[in-house]
């Protein structure tokens, strides 16, 4: 561990204090440093997903039809991706405590624009404003996983990862229940915003004043430009990218039909049961946790191979039995929770064991490739299941499933 890590960690605590109960961080790191990452990840990332089950209330509150309040949505995912593409590269040279108060005081204030937005163009702006910052998840996964150690990076890709899981599902059903009970669509961003500015006041203590491994400092310019450069360097970051683009895909797809599968005979649940499915897949994804020490333990691969059975039994067994089973179809999401979040701390296990200074560009290049694969799996899927149905879900999931497992055979043989 670097000088600036162990400083970063120091003040977790009054010397000879126990930590207090709780999940077993990461060897190479505080617990409640590392828990503190997991809760930081979970919170920023909610900013993306909780406005989602507040669409109807904010076409109503601003006089919009509900295809202009989708654009919020569609504002945030496009906000996120440019700043994987643009911020998050930074990290690897930048002042990483500097860097990151930056970011969450501009979240927070896009965050109050938009629970005080007059109109829906503003309330569009200032989230594809704060999307664009609240990327401090993958900034902080690659200086976890540097600060805990080569051989215990898998573990902090874990716990970050399972923070990132809880914050996605949980936040739609949240601000809802905020929304619910306060009346008002505005006030789940004001709980956001609240949210955020106090990680500003916390985080930025934790953090090592640069990456652990870090590279010298590059002109904006430079680092952009270096982002191809890697990916012919690099056949791991190679391989985790196609890994997380196909499984990703399939997961994606999977998610973007369900609704419609559970809208038609025999289910008639729509959108609410879509919801419901994603609060019964909370323990898979909690049980992934192991996977970052797995990754640790057996190499990345045999978890990703592990990931890859999962999901395929999943599919199969959901496009089998699963077009009137809601048990099934139970079972066959957890599987498939479980098959992605394993997949994802895999892939990001295998970059993280390359250098150092260029960890944070690593995370960007595999973070766009399995956004770019999950935007095509939904609009594939999409179409498929328009088409052929259910059964015609499954087997392009299938099909997805298949080059991943093809992509990391080719990759042993070649080893």
């Amino acid at each position: 561990m670097t000088t600036d890590a162990r400083t970063a960690d120091a003040p977790a605590g009054p010397p000879g204090r126990p930590d207090p109960p709780g999940p077993p961080g990461p060897p190479g790191l505080r617990r409640r440093t590392a828990l503190l990452f997991a809760t930081a990840g979970a919170l920023t990332v909610a900013n993306i997903y909780f406005p989602q089950p507040l669409l109807d209330a904010i076409a109503a509150g601003l006089g919009v039809s509900d295809t202009a309040a989708g654009l919020v949505a569609t504002a945030a995912q496009a906000g996120y991706a440019l700043g994987i593409a643009l911020v998050v590269p930074l990290a690897d040279t930048a002042r990483l405590r500097r860097l990151t108060t930056v970011l969450l005081v501009l979240t927070t204030a896009g965050l109050l624009v938009a629970a005080t937005a007059p109109g829906l163009v503003t309330l569009t702006l200032a989230t594809a404003a704060l999307s664009t910052t609240t990327v401090l998840p993958q900034v902080l996964m690659p200086t976890a996983a540097s600060m805990a150690g080569p051989e215990r990076g898998g573990r902090a890709v874990g716990l970050i990862g399972i923070g990132l899981t809880l914050g996605s599902t949980l936040s739609r059903t949240l601000s809802g229940a905020v929304a619910g009970l306060s009346g008002d669509w505005r006030t789940a961003y004001l709980v956001a915003a609240a949210l955020t500015g106090l990680l500003a006041l916390v985080v930025p203590r934790a953090l090592p004043e640069r990456a652990p491994g870090g590279g010298a400092r590059l002109p904006y310019g430079r680092l952009i430009a270096s982002l191809p450069g890697l990916v012919r360097a690099h056949p791991e970051l190679r391989l985790s990218a196609f890994l997380g683009a196909t499984v990703f895909g399939a997961f994606s797809a999977f998610w973007a039909t369900l609704a419609f599968h559970l809208a038609g005979p025999p289910f008639s649940l729509g959108a609410a049961g879509a919801g419901l499915f994603g609060l019964l897949s909370l323990p898979a994804a909690l049980l992934s946790y192991p996977a970052g020490r797995l990754s640790d333990r057996r190499g990345p691969r045999y978890v990703n191979a592990l990931a890859l059975g999962c999901s395929a039994v999943a599919f199969a067994g959901m496009g089998l039995f699963g077009r009137d089973s809601l048990v099934v179809l139970a079972l066959g999401t957890n599987l498939l929770v479980y098959g992605g979040a394993c997949s994802q701390v895999a892939n990001q296990v295998r970059i993280f064991r390359l250098p150092g200074e260029i960890r944070a560009r690593l995370n960007t290049l595999f973070m766009l490739a399995s956004f770019c694969g999950g935007a095509l799996g939904s609009l594939g899927g999409t179409a498929l299941h328009g088409r052929y149905g259910w059964p015609g879900l499954v087997l392009g999931c299938l099909a997805l499933l298949a080059l991943a497992a093809a992509g990391l055979l080719r990759a042993h043989r070649l080893d």
